[in-house]
């Protein structure tokens, strides 16, 4: 896959969990302060992230990104912070309020 794996993969993760949004009373992507919430914690993340990378602990393989970069960090980098809580809180409220469905029957 080259470039596009990084992005592919983070292509994947979001389809995987984007049906979930579909599913009666989860509302994650309409209720914009709890989403900006839980993706809060990632800034912390990022900036480890691009300390990280500056002092050389660990490096983006360019054959795995496009190459593009802002703060030092390639933009897949930094997508995998809006995904990837996007995706475990469509997860999240998913099973919230399924359980309690799956119970009562």
């Amino acid at each position: 896959m080259g470039h596009w794996t990084y992005t592919v993969i983070l292509i994947a993760t979001l389809a995987a969990a984007a049906w979930l949004q579909a599913l009666p009373g989860v509302h994650v992507l309409n209720r914009p302060r709890r989403l900006g919430l839980a993706l809060l914690p990632g800034l912390l993340f990022v900036a480890w992230d691009i300390l990280a990378a500056e002092a050389h602990w660990w490096a983006f393989s360019a054959r795995y990104t496009f190459g593009a970069r802002l703060f030092g960090l390639p933009l897949e980098e930094l997508a995998f912070f809006l995904v990837v809580p996007v995706c475990a809180v469509l997860g999240y409220e998913a099973v919230r309020v399924t359980l309690p469905r799956v119970g009562r029957q």
